[in-house]
């Protein structure tokens, strides 16, 4: 398979288990039987700028919207940045937008949802978000069948994960439809996750 490029979104405030845990599910995962790095994992800012996650840490991010490769998976991820400052930016939902149309895979975790909602992405479609933030999700965006009690919902191409750590899951479940069951446990394994996965697929 050829090296798969992951691009993860980043923005001040972001929830840092949000986008850390599926560099760390990516960036590990290996594929014995032919040896080699299956992901290639990079971070992406608005502007390339460093940005100050939630709790105060800093990350320098590897692009800006201008420079960065094309994305074969995107990860949106959530936290107070995503629902109360990015959810009014339109540029960015303009750059999700344009990223969809040419990904293999767009998923958010947490209230990155919003995002992928507000770019036009989930018309009626079945999605999930942190536990904390479905009812506004459901009532800010009418159209969508909102899940709750899930880890994440595959939605073919669209996948959206709950909160914070069940972007691990989604991420670790997406490596297991790409490249087999064994591949996505010998990564949990490597991470000491117990991958218990509890979501709807609808496609």
């Amino acid at each position: 398979m050829k090296q798969k490029i992951v691009g993860i979104l980043l923005f001040n405030e972001v929830e840092v288990l949000d986008f850390a845990g599926p560099f760390e599910v990516f960036s590990v995962t290996e594929d014995s039987s032919k040896n080699d790095k299956p992901f290639k994992v990079v971070t992406i800012s608005q502007d390339g700028q460093m940005i100050k996650a939630r709790n105060g840490l800093r990350v320098q991010p590897d692009f800006s919207f201008e420079d960065h490769p094309d994305l074969d998976i995107l990860v949106v991820p959530g936290g107070y940045g995503a629902r109360e400052l990015e959810i009014h930016n339109q540029d960015l939902h303009q750059w999700i937008k344009e990223q969809d149309q040419t990904t293999e895979y767009t998923t958010s975790v947490c209230t990155g949802a919003f995002l992928l909602a507000k770019a036009g992405l989930l018309e009626g479609k079945t999605v999930t978000t942190h536990f904390s933030a479905i009812d506004r999700l459901a009532e800010s965006f009418p159209s969508l069948n909102v899940k709750r009690s899930t880890k994440f919902v595959d939605e073919g191409h669209i996948l959206t994960s709950a909160g914070i750590s069940a972007g691990i899951e989604l991420s670790l479940y997406l490596v297991g439809k790409l490249l087999g069951s064994n591949v996505s446990e010998n990564t949990a394994r490597q991470m000491e996750y117990d991958i218990q996965f509890g979501h709807q697929k609808n496609k």
